[in-house]
């Protein structure tokens, strides 16, 4: 007979490691376990230098917020680890997002953060605490597919609000078999309820931002803190062909944007492309941005299936690129071992880095099939022609200078 998180035994004989971040979420789940009689440790993780971050709001998992959990804890009557992760954290997240700007994608942190220090070492932590399962505050949820092996799969919280299964597809199968998500069945409105009812200090705290460690939002000055000689400024360039203005280093630009590029048209102009290469803002109309295929990379499949079986002809999905954008209709394929993403209607603003989540239908609790980091997309025909000739023409002109050089 299973308890009430799918594991045998009775709650009092089960031990689970609860990550308490300090907000009200991982609060809650504490709360709901203890109350249940689990046998439940809290484990809280200081992430970065908190000295930017201890007096503003929407911080996490540094200076007030490991005080709270310690404070929550207390009042639950539990016990309560900090964890230094700092060292882990910047060479697993803070590190590889400033990469990834300055090579000119749209980087998640968050998923990496999942990825890696979250799901990857603190469930180590976890296991060797001989805890049963690793609890967090995550809208998500988490259902029990094979009672004989214990396999489980993910599905779209109750809240769609705060549906946060978009930065939870890289979640491996055997940490879906481990994890647990108490509040995927759960209104936000109810888990503060329920903090009022258990009498933590935090029922009313405003929530954490996604970028934890980027101090009033500002990632550019965190980039350039880390990798200042690859701040340097470039062309920015129309579609066509024409230099419109010069701009001081693509990572103060994303796909997509329209307000402070930096130059004047009679046409609204949108970054369509972000050409480290050369150093180049690519500009164009806002038909530049409609995307309709995407190549994905570091697949994370949830499936029933493998995915070298996928049908000839592409299997029928869902697909959500942007963390507040529905999930759309898509047919996923594989090509010689390359998989790509057929947008049905097309999306706009897509840029490398971003994930592509992958959803079995557009329903309410949508089972999560995994997903992937966008590797390059294909634009509307007459945009994507123009980019490809732009680009060409960098590739001649370097020949050209290279040959120069030689004779």
């Amino acid at each position: 007979m299973l308890n009430s998180l799918d594991l045998p035994g009775r709650p009092e004989d089960t031990r689970i490691v609860v990550a308490m971040s300090g907000g009200v979420d991982s609060s809650v789940v504490a709360g709901i376990l203890a109350r249940q009689g689990y046998d439940v440790v809290g484990m809280t993780l200081q992430l970065y230098n908190h000295g930017e971050a201890v007096h503003r709001k929407g911080a996490c998992c540094a200076g007030q917020d490991i005080h709270d959990a310690r404070r929550v804890a207390e009042t639950l009557g539990i016990p309560h680890y900090v964890l230094d992760y700092e060292e882990k954290f910047r060479k697993a997240v803070i590190d590889p997002f400033a990469q990834s700007y300055v090579d000119g994608e749209t980087p998640i942190p968050c998923v990496s953060c999942n990825q890696t220090v979250k799901f990857a070492d603190l469930l180590t932590t976890a296991k060797d605490l001989g805890a049963a399962a690793l609890a967090t505050g995550h809208y998500i949820h988490s259902k029990l597919l094979d009672p004989e092996t214990g396999r489980r799969g993910l599905f779209r919280p109750v809240d769609h609000g705060r549906d946060q299964s978009y930065f939870l597809f890289a979640t491996t199968q055997e940490q879906v078999d481990y994890l647990r998500f108490p509040l995927g069945h759960l209104p936000k409105s109810e888990t503060r309820e329920i903090a009022r009812e258990l009498g933590l200090v935090i029922a009313d705290k405003p929530d954490s931002q996604d970028i934890c460690f980027v101090p009033q939002g500002k990632y550019s000055d965190i980039i350039a803190k880390l990798q200042p000689d690859a701040v340097t400024g470039g062309d920015i360039v129309h579609l066509d062909g024409r230099v419109l203005g010069r701009h001081e280093g693509i990572i103060h630009f994303t796909i997509g944007q329209r307000r402070g590029v930096g130059i004047s048209s009679a046409e609204p102009l949108y970054v369509v492309h972000l050409d480290r290469a050369n150093k180049r803002v690519i500009v164009g109309p806002r038909e530049a941005l409609a995307t309709h295929s995407l190549t994905l990379r570091d697949m994370n499949w949830l499936g029933d299936f493998d995915l070298a079986d996928l049908p000839k002809d592409g299997l029928p999905v869902y697909a959500k690129v942007r963390s507040t954008r529905p999930p759309v209709e898509a047919l996923l394929r594989n090509e010689d071992g390359v998989l790509i993403v057929d947008l049905i209607e097309g999306e706009s603003g897509v840029a490398p880095g971003q994930a592509c989540v992958l959803y079995v239908d557009e329903s309410e609790n949508a089972r999560v099939l995994g997903g992937g980091f966008i590797l390059r997309s294909t634009r509307e025909k007459d945009a994507e022609r123009q980019l490809q000739n732009l680009m060409a023409g960098s590739l001649d002109e370097k020949a050209d200078v290279a040959v120069a050089t030689v004779s």
